[in-house]
């Protein structure tokens, strides 16, 4: 065991302990050879008896130092050198020292106002950016995770579980390592190879710091999981500009998530104090033009399985039911759980369709009407004209998922909305690449998507948003959202 006083590699003297994680411990130290001082983090001791796992938590945590090391900015935290002590089971990484408290700490004074709020998202965002653009995504995105220093500026560190394109993953089968309440819902799913996970995680961090309440946090672990899974997060009141671009950052499809440009804008519109409004060509985030008339019902398409629904007929709404198998051991570099299995949600079946007709019988004998037995779902997918179309995208699949998940969604989807249908997103470059969008359509403009949405009483973002669906690599801007009252926006594509 550590203790101040101990020196590291014969040249850091350990002064002070600063803080335990899941990853290890972050000492205060003197580099006696430069005479300043640093942070030393000490990878967290094993039971020697679990071998394997020291190996895999020694391997994660050099990766860190790689990871770290590969990044020179601002706002993330300086990776001096690694070192690995004779005798010593585990490393130990050489860190800038950041002097100031961690975002968490300063939350117990007082939230932050919605500026301050949004010039410390633009900063932690240009820190993820600049990782994902070197492969790397931070995955445990929090409050504890955000140092500011005495300027006020803020700097992300801890990396520790980053996970770097091109690597073998190194969390073992049902290992959960990051924190609940603050990861994205598809990372607990298992597919997380987007970045934009990691804005999931930030729009957390930027509603806790100025609402003051954590939305999904749950007594238990796995009631968090469950919470993050399913579970409407509350609206904020206290956001204020931001409001709108916490709406457009805490939905669960990663697809409908405004990218880190789109994301930036928004973000220094609110710093500056303006409205945090897209220019009229773009993607709409808050919706404000009038409500469109309803366009006629989609021509029903000759590859669907059935024929589309009348537009005058609103199914019921749909419930989801979340339903959680786990069990948990005790393991070092695990926040949650491990050994973790989760079964998601599933949609409840739509009414049945009720079939017409009778079946022969001798002319005096009444036969009861017979339902119509369901085809088997066409997973043929769908076309595109020619220069593009707008879509109602019903939900996007990961591709890492497989084809039989990708056809098991398209027939859940199809229980209340009969004509959809699926295109894989990297045919088309306005299209977020390493998706099964799953649609409704093709419509003439954005607000015929919106209507559509809102006439099956699709009204929420996690539901049902316009996508426009072309070659044309500019054209990714064009997105807009139904509000939870009326479909409306500006949608058009100039």
């Amino acid at each position: 065991m550590s203790a101040p006083g101990d020196s590291i590699d014969g040249r850091f003297e350990l002064i002070e302990r600063l803080g335990s994680g899941g990853m290890g411990t972050v000492w205060r130290a003197r580099d006696t050879v430069l005479d300043r001082e640093v942070a030393l983090k000490q990878v967290k001791p094993v039971d020697p008896a679990f071998g394997e796992r020291s190996a895999v938590l020694r391997e994660r945590v050099l990766r860190e130092a790689r990871a770290l090391a590969r990044l020179s900015h601002p706002h993330v935290v300086t990776i001096h050198q690694i070192l690995e002590p004779a005798g010593s089971t585990h490393p130990w990484i050489v860190m800038e020292l950041l002097p100031g408290r961690t975002l968490q700490d300063r939350l117990a004074d007082r939230p932050l106002t919605p500026a301050e709020a949004a010039r410390l998202g633009r900063q932690i965002l240009s820190a993820l950016r600049v990782a994902h653009a070197a492969g790397i995504q931070h995955r445990d995105v929090k409050p504890a995770n955000v140092m500011l220093r005495e300027d006020g500026t803020a700097v992300l560190t801890d990396f520790g579980i980053a996970a770097l394109h091109g690597s073998t993953a190194l969390t073992q089968t049902g290992e959960m390592v990051g924190s609940p309440e603050f990861m994205a819902p598809e990372r607990i799913r298992g597919t997380d190879s987007d970045p934009a996970s990691d804005l999931w995680s930030l729009g957390l961090v930027l509603y806790v710091a100025m609402e003051g309440v954590s939305p999904l946090r749950r007594p238990t672990p796995l009631a968090t999981l469950a919470a993050v899974l399913d579970e409407p997060v509350p609206s904020p009141v206290r956001s204020g500009a931001l409001t709108s671009v916490l709406d457009a950052l805490l939905v669960r499809d990663p697809a409908a998530r405004p990218d880190a440009a789109a994301l930036d804008a928004l973000l220094a519109a609110a710093e500056s104090g303006r409205s945090p409004q897209p220019a009229p060509q773009a993607p709409t985030l808050t919706a404000q033009a009038p409500l469109l008339p309803s366009p006629p019902a989609p021509r029903p398409r000759t590859d669907s399985p059935r024929p589309a629904a009348p537009t005058a007929v609103r199914p019921a709404p749909r419930s989801r039911i979340p339903v959680i198998v786990a069990a948990v051991a005790v393991a070092v570099a695990v926040v949650a759980a491990t050994a973790l299995v989760i079964t998601l949600r599933d949609r409840s079946d739509s009414p049945e369709s009720k079939g017409g007709g009778t079946t022969s019988a001798p002319p005096s004998t009444e036969q009861p009407p017979k339902k119509k037995q369901p085809k088997a779902p066409n997973t043929e997918p769908g076309t595109i004209p020619e220069g593009g179309s707008w879509v109602a995208m019903l939900y996007s699949e990961p591709t890492s998922s497989g084809a039989a998940a990708r056809d098991s969604r398209l027939a859940k989807v199809r229980r209340t909305v009969p004509e959809a249908q699926y295109l894989l997103s990297d045919d088309y470059p306005s299209l977020r690449p390493g998706f099964w969008v799953i649609h409704a359509g093709p419509f003439p403009h954005g607000s015929a998507a919106l209507s559509y949405c809102a006439e099956r009483g699709l009204t929420s973002r996690d539901e049902c948003v316009g996508r426009f669906v072309s070659t044309v690599a500019a054209d990714i801007k064009y997105l807009c959202y139904p509000p939870a009252s009326a479909p409306s926006g500006t949608c058009r594509r100039d």
